[in-house]
């Protein structure tokens, strides 16, 4: 199905996204009005140890009013390369680096209002890095915690991890290393 844009307003723009107003028409001639959140889009990394614990960190996201448990993450910049945030995101959330890297996915995030595209990476061999870990103002409540990945699987069975990305991260993760 085709629609013919008829009309775009951006209504907003702030920090992180904009909002974007279109008209659409349907091939049957009526018009509809669509929102789009426009997002620069992330990078999300599943780092993963040599006996299979990963890191999870916790932080307040404020839509929900309470901390979540997510796998560490981060916007890109402009033009930046999603491997690149990546790296640059698992060591100032974990204070970690990785010599090895590999791409499980990306994903759209909510495609009916968003246009937010999210790169997911394992990370393998992993150590302290020498700059350690370096929290934004906005990340100075946000913890690091060493799990096995079976039981954040079961962290998101029980619904203790409800976070889109981490839990695609997770199961893509534990399938790609032979563990579901």
């Amino acid at each position: 199905m085709s629609f013919k844009l008829l009309q775009r307003e951006k209504k907003y723009h702030g920090k992180i996204i904009d909002l974007t107003v279109d008209i659409l028409q349907y091939p049957s001639g009526k018009q509809t009005l669509r929102e789009v959140v426009e997002h620069p889009g992330g990078a999300v990394v599943l780092c993963c140890f040599e006996n299979n614990d990963i890191l999870l960190v916790k932080q307040y996201r404020h839509p929900f009013g309470k901390e979540v448990i997510e796998l560490p993450a981060g916007k890109l910049g402009p033009n930046e390369d999603p491997l690149l945030c990546a790296q640059r995101e698992l060591r100032e959330e974990t204070g970690y680096g990785a010599k090895q890297w590999s791409k499980l996915t990306s994903m759209y995030s909510t495609p009916g209002i968003c246009n937010e595209i999210l790169h997911i990476y394992l990370a393998a061999e992993l150590s302290p890095h020498e700059m350690g870990q370096e929290l934004e103002e906005g990340e100075a409540s946000l913890t690091v915690n060493r799990v096995p990945i079976r039981e954040a699987i079961a962290m998101i069975e029980r619904e203790e991890i409800v976070d889109g990305k981490t839990i695609a991260g997770i199961l893509l993760g534990a399938r790609k290393l032979g563990i579901a």
